[in-house]
């Protein structure tokens, strides 16, 4: 027997269980056991019910029995609605005898006790369902002192799931702040559209949901870029799904920039893949699925489309995916606008560049270029081969003091100021002082280096090279031998003062050498430790001995790249192979044929 005294301090234990528990069905002891100490109180029966009068849950207990009764079902029962309460708990009192077996599946257990009558309270959970507590009590009992404590029991129970729900709410908001945290890092990780798109994909799945696509908008409509599907063969689907299906198309079609997430769900994805079997059919719970528009810096850019098999409290709320379509879009927009720039980089550094290099008899040429800034300002690397009206080939190289438009101008400048003038035959030495005449003319606020190489074939069979560098990294020569030297010159800046003269400095090439011109983002190429590619260059050279002009170019720009953990300048190579050729080849110019001729 409990008096009001002892019910106090059960109820009061109960408060304290209902705060650490993290299911309501943990309660049940607290709940059943002071209630069947109640005077009168023979048998106590909960039930748990979905909205649409389904039972999925009940519990019995009598005063003298040893352990409850537990059934888990899904029976629905719809004679059981008119007991669904509407807003607050609803008690009711009546003979077990007229229990309704359509409305009442505890009449079962409430009968065993003849002649007893029912004190019951029906009271919602949630949103989504609603529950009974009910007891069979004899004629001793004070019904009106029961009905009270049930209610107060029933008052732990709502108070104890709203705080289930209130925690989950917020475990679920820390979680869901985390994945958009994480999301945000792996998709603004990336520069690349492909990757960024396909990161977009897998963040999602299955964290958010079961399948995700994800679709780019075109100027012709969307246009499918990703997929992902925590299933292998429902992941096939999908993507087809997400290139050939009209009724998806139609949909994301129909999305603008100011819609929030889109659910659908049942017959809303009629004549859709989702409805059925498909790209998300053959799972226990329905499919649902939502659409979010992609837009950033007042523009579409594309959509992102989950799709879910999964309990309806799992699924995600629009806020949670409006944010992460938020930051989805922006990683894309940024990688799109990226993209844009790198081509619009890459083609203006092309036409900074010769668009190929001369063929001359007897020289293989080649050249090579790496882009090394990350944020892909136009470089200031140059360089060009230039036949000479002697006969002769003048290599040219540079490299313009920082990056980005002025240094595009003064890279195009140099470039073609040299072109000019050594076409029209002018020496090395004078081409560079009027370069640096222009520069200060201009009054360009950047400087920079070059250096002139002029190859002129002899009657040996050798090559006479003249050099003239404005302080530029000196050229090397791989000998035919694998001996590498050095092709010594020096000089001033260009663009530091008005009148400088720049001097000459001869060297030889024989038949099988290579010569080698290169700007300084090669040198300082550096390792993690510090090491610089220019210690270990005269090596690399070496080991390329017999190779033609393109593998040298192309072998040590990747070397360097591969080789450097730091440094972003730019690479510019440009590899002369002398062949070398005879005088029957009737190539030479005509003094040189002449003096041939003297000699025989």
């Amino acid at each position: 027997m409990v008096d009001d005294d002892t019910w106090s301090g059960a109820l009061h234990r109960l408060w304290q269980a209902a705060s650490r528990a993290e299911e309501v069905a943990a309660l049940a002891d607290d709940v059943y056991a002071p209630l069947l100490a109640t005077p009168g109180v023979h048998l106590v029966v909960g039930t748990r019910w979905d909205e649409d009068a389904t039972l999925r849950y009940m519990r019995a207990l009598g005063a003298d029995g040893d352990a409850p009764v537990i059934i888990a079902t899904a029976r629905s029962m719809p004679g059981a609605a008119v007991r669904e309460p509407d807003g607050e708990p609803v008690v009711t009192r009546g003979s077990v005898d007229e229990l309704d077996d359509a409305a009442w599946p505890e009449a079962e257990f409430l009968r065993q006790s003849p002649g007893a009558s029912v004190v019951a309270c029906t009271f919602r959970l949630d949103r989504s369902g609603w529950a009974g507590l009910s007891v069979a009590v004899d004629a001793s009992a004070d019904t009106e002192g029961v009905a009270r404590r049930l209610a107060q029991a029933v008052d732990v129970i709502v108070a104890c799931h709203t705080g289930i729900l209130q925690r989950g709410r917020e475990a679920r908001r820390g979680a869901d702040d985390a994945l958009l945290a994480e999301a945000s890092l792996q998709m603004d990780s990336s520069l690349d559209v492909e990757d960024t798109l396909r990161r977009v994909a897998r963040i999602a799945v299955p964290a958010v949901a079961d399948g995700c696509l994800v679709h780019l908008l075109r100027k012709d409509g969307p246009e499918f870029v990703a997929a992902t599907h925590v299933a292998v063969q429902q992941q096939r689907a999908l993507e087809e799904a997400g290139r050939d299906d009209p009724w998806l198309a139609a949909l994301l079609a129909q999305r603008d920039d100011g819609d929030q997430a889109l659910f659908l769900s049942g017959a809303a994805l009629d004549g859709s893949p989702f409805a059925g079997p498909g790209p998300a059919g053959g799972g226990r719970h329905p499919t649902v699925v939502s659409v979010s528009t992609l837009h950033a810096r007042g523009r579409v850019v594309g959509s992102i489309t989950f799709v879910y098999q999964r309990p309806e409290d799992r699924l995600p709320d629009s806020a949670f995916l409006d944010s992460l379509a938020t930051r989805a879009a922006l990683a894309i927009d940024n990688a799109l606008l990226y993209e844009l720039r790198r081509h619009a980089v890459l083609s203006l550094q092309e036409h900074l560049l010769p668009s190929k290099l001369p063929a001359v008899v007897g020289w293989d040429l080649s050249a090579s270029y790496e882009v090394g800034d990350p944020m892909l300002d136009v470089g200031g690397d140059f360089y060009d081969a230039v036949p000479r009206p002697d006969g002769s080939v003048s290599l040219l190289i540079g490299d313009v003091c920082g990056r980005g438009a002025e240094a595009a101008a003064l890279t195009g400048l140099a470039r073609h100021t040299l072109r000019t003038l050594l076409e029209e035959g002018t020496d090395p030495g004078t081409a560079l002082s009027r370069l640096n005449r222009a520069l200060r003319q201009e009054e360009a606020s950047r400087f920079l280096t070059a250096v002139v190489v002029t190859m002129a074939p002899q009657a040996d069979g050798t090559v006479r090279l003249t050099t003239c560098s404005a302080g530029h990294p000196r050229p090397l020569v791989l000998r035919a031998d694998g001996s590498i030297g050095e092709v010594v010159s020096g000089g001033l800046l260009l663009g530091i003062l008005d009148d400088v003269s720049y001097d000459s400095h001869e060297d030889s090439l024989a038949p099988g050498d290579t010569l080698v011109l290169f700007t300084d983002g090669l040198t300082e190429s550096r390792e993690a430790d510090g090491t610089y590619f220019e210690s270990v260059l005269p090596g690399r050279l070496a080991a390329l001995r017999g190779s033609d002009a393109a593998h040298v170019a192309e072998s040590l720009a990747r070397q360097a790249r591969t080789f450097r953990a730091s440094g972003q300048d730019d690479i510019a190579l440009l590899v002369a192979r002398w062949n070398g050729i005879t005088p029957s080849d009737g190539l030479l110019p005509l003094e040189t044929l002449l003096e041939q001729a003297a000699l025989r």
